[in-house]
């Protein structure tokens, strides 16, 4: 039952994460800044800090699958957010090992973590040449921004999923 309902919410996240551009305000929709939103990313995130325990990687499975589905959904080349996601949601849970559960320390993660996804993108897009942005206007106009955007998410995301997720992953352990 917690497996399809952590599926069901990263579905609903995913359809939304399509969305999420024309929620924003037109001034700020058509300007230079580019925002991606990587909201199916925050979620996984938080089950890889508040659901997986150290030697369970239910993250890196999820990034993996729903990276997979915005490949088909939402871009041309198959196999890139898939990877992406699956990596970024690896290395997240191997860092959180280290550090304390805190919001603080969360959100430092989802920073790092949304960061390393959007340039780990940057850089394989930029090697098929699908964009060809200098690195410092990538890092101006949409590094930036998509960090910014995102941790607003993960602002909101936070205090409505961590607890739940904590309990799940509970409720997982004591099956």
């Amino acid at each position: 039952m917690i497996r399809f309902t952590i599926s069901c919410l990263l579905i609903i996240l995913l359809v939304f994460q399509g969305m999420a551009m024309s929620l924003l305000p037109a001034k700020i929709a058509y300007s230079e800044l580019l925002m991606t939103p990587h909201w199916v990313l925050c979620f996984v995130l938080i089950i890889a800090i508040f659901f997986d325990k150290d030697d369970t990687y239910h993250c890196v499975w999820y990034g993996m699958i729903f990276g997979l589905l915005i490949d088909v959904v939402y871009t041309g080349v198959l196999g890139v957010y898939m990877v992406t996601y699956t990596i970024v949601a690896y290395v997240i849970h191997g860092v959180h090992k280290w550090v304390h559960e805190t919001f603080f320390v969360s959100l430092l993660l989802a920073m790092a973590g949304v960061g390393l996804a959007d340039a780990v993108l940057y850089i394989i897009y930029s090697f098929v040449q699908i964009t060809e942005m200098p690195w410092w206007n990538y890092i101006v106009l949409r590094l930036v921004p998509t960090i910014l955007a995102n941790v607003v998410f993960f602002v909101f995301l936070y205090p409505l999923m961590k607890n739940r997720v904590e309990r799940w992953s509970d409720m997982w352990k004591s099956t």
